[in-house]
């Protein structure tokens, strides 16, 4: 057994595990249009697997607002799968629905305001779309030339700093976000360990804002990095088909531990 497969089998046979997943570049791949994202077959599958074990629960975890999150995912009024969306800031949780968070109407104004400010400047900038959050303003640049995703960076950068300088700033693949509220994928995870017990936690994710997550995991946790880039994850898989594999290993060890 290599130290890989030890590593695996012993967060598999922890009593109840979380296992926690970033969305876009972990089970889904990565694509133009942000809303046409889904799922892969076998990751679906696996995860619906794991889903029904006794003693295991699901959760995405998730950049996207709370709405979005729910339809690229496919997530239905029953699902037994938790979600959190705004990077931690929004929850939904099985049996309950979507947990009501404070609003506060002046942030939220000057929310709308710097939105359509953002979306005006870039306007005229080919591959560049703004993306209304629940939080805030995501830049997308996909498709962009490199001078004009710059451009674009910078003039929203140059926006919000202007306007609401301790907003979080958080950038990804090929997306510059601002949120007033500080959650992280860290503190996401930190909640739903304590909702849900969880002796030991299998979190995975492909890009710079899991490295929140993937740094606060204990001794007995298992943090995975999908695709490259620097990582503090204890294992490193090369794409979403490698990573479905390691989750079908999971659900292989929960079932032959009796879980």
């Amino acid at each position: 057994m290599t130290a890989a497969d030890a590593t695996v089998e012993a967060v598999a046979t922890t009593d109840t595990l979380l296992i926690a997943l970033d969305f876009d570049g972990t089970l889904s791949p990565l694509v133009d249009e942000p809303m046409s994202a889904r799922m892969t077959p076998a990751a679906r599958a696996v995860l619906d697997e794991l889903a029904a074990l006794p003693r295991t629960v699901v959760a995405l975890v998730s950049g996207r607002s709370l709405g979005d999150l729910r339809e690229i995912s496919e997530h239905a009024d029953d699902s037994p799968v938790w979600l959190a969306g705004s990077h931690g800031a929004q929850f939904w949780v099985p049996g309950t629905g979507v947990e009501e968070t404070p609003d506060d109407t002046d942030v939220l104004a000057l929310r709308d305001r710097l939105q359509r400010e953002a979306t005006t400047g870039t306007g005229e900038m080919d591959g560049v779309w703004i993306e209304p959050k629940e939080y805030g303003l995501g830049v997308h640049t996909r498709t962009a030339d490199a001078a004009t995703a710059r451009a674009a960076r910078d003039l929203v950068d140059a926006l919000v700093g202007a306007h609401a300088p301790t907003w979080r700033r958080r950038t990804g693949h090929d997306i510059l976000e601002f949120a007033f509220r500080h959650e992280g994928k860290d503190s996401a995870i930190a909640r739903l360990r304590e909702r849900v017990g969880a002796s030991a936690v299998l979190f995975a994710g492909d890009d710079v804002t899991d490295e929140d997550a993937l740094r606060s995991l204990g001794p007995q946790d298992l943090g995975i990095r999908v695709g490259e880039g620097a990582t503090a994850a204890t294992l490193r898989v090369d794409d979403i088909a490698a990573f479905v594999a390691v989750l079908e290993d999971v659900a292989r060890l929960r079932r032959a531990h009796g879980a």
